[in-house]
């Protein structure tokens, strides 16, 4: 049976320090080599997932941005986009402005490239953020004065990140906008909420369903931590947890295995898929 294996990265693949482990790095080459399906799901755009998964040598396209983008890695272009339309980007920029929160903006241009898009940069974890991707890659960020005047057809996600309840009026007016969706939960390494906002179209289970169709698989085992993992769960035909995920997942999950601490996804597979 064709069989596809998707994991989520922070807080599944990844350690605790944002890392792919030795262990799981030469397990997942290893496996891939030998035949092994495997791609991942994550809430992190090209710029971040892309180098941390390289070295994997990933065989089937992966998924960013909890859904928004399927891009191939081997032959490095994006297979699929799900664009927010314009006047709900408008709303969207309305409703972070009413409530005096700052955002990114991501573009996806005419000539394929990812850019990101600041009007100013409020919160240390937002400076942190750029200031990381500035130090790695030429041209992902351009700050402009106001963001709706590049909020076009290409326009594809939104994300902040604060305190919770600075960020749940943004999300409960998000909500009411007709042709977007959102994500909302607990980062995993510093304790912040982030508040991520995209097409209605874009969610991590439809993502998994077009590569599922488009590739033939005919089974999905998938492994996640967080609540943004629900959906990819509800895509799959086994779904499983780290030791380490939300209450949430666990209930959802066929199977809990390792913490990500205890490189559990990598030595699942290796007692599983040989």
């Amino acid at each position: 049976m064709k069989t596809l294996y998707v994991s989520d990265l922070d807080g599944t693949l990844l350690s605790p320090d944002a890392e792919i482990t030795q262990l799981t790095g030469e397990t997942l080459r290893g496996l891939i080599k030998d035949g092994l399906n495997f791609t991942f799901a994550t809430a992190r755009s090209i710029y971040s997932a892309v180098p941390l998964t390289e070295e994997l040598g990933v065989n089937v396209p992966c998924i960013l941005m909890n859904g928004v983008s399927i891009y191939d890695m081997q032959n490095d272009r994006y297979i699929k986009n799900e664009y927010i339309p314009v006047e709900a980007s408008a709303e969207v920029l309305r409703a972070f402005e009413a409530n005096n929160v700052r955002c990114f903006m991501y573009r996806i241009d005419d000539a394929g490239s990812l850019i990101c898009y600041y009007s100013e940069i409020t919160t240390k974890v937002m400076r942190s953020f750029a200031e990381s991707r500035k130090k790695q890659y030429r041209k992902p960020f351009e700050q402009c004065r106001r963001l709706i005047d590049r909020a076009d057809g290409n326009t594809v996600y939104f994300t902040t990140t604060g305190p919770r309840e600075v960020l749940l009026p943004v999300k409960e007016a998000v909500e009411r906008i007709e042709g977007v969706d959102c994500a909302f939960y607990l980062d995993v390494y510093n304790g912040e909420w982030y508040l991520e906002v995209f097409s209605h179209m874009a969610s991590k289970y439809n993502a998994v369903k077009f590569i599922r169709e488009k590739y033939g698989f005919e089974r999905v085992v998938a492994f996640g931590d967080n609540l943004n993992d629900l959906s990819m769960f509800e895509a799959a035909d086994v779904k499983v947890a780290v030791g380490n995920a939300r209450d949430e997942l666990k209930a959802a999950a066929d199977i809990v295995i390792g913490a990500n601490t205890e490189e559990g996804v990598a030595r699942w597979l290796k007692e599983n898929c040989r």
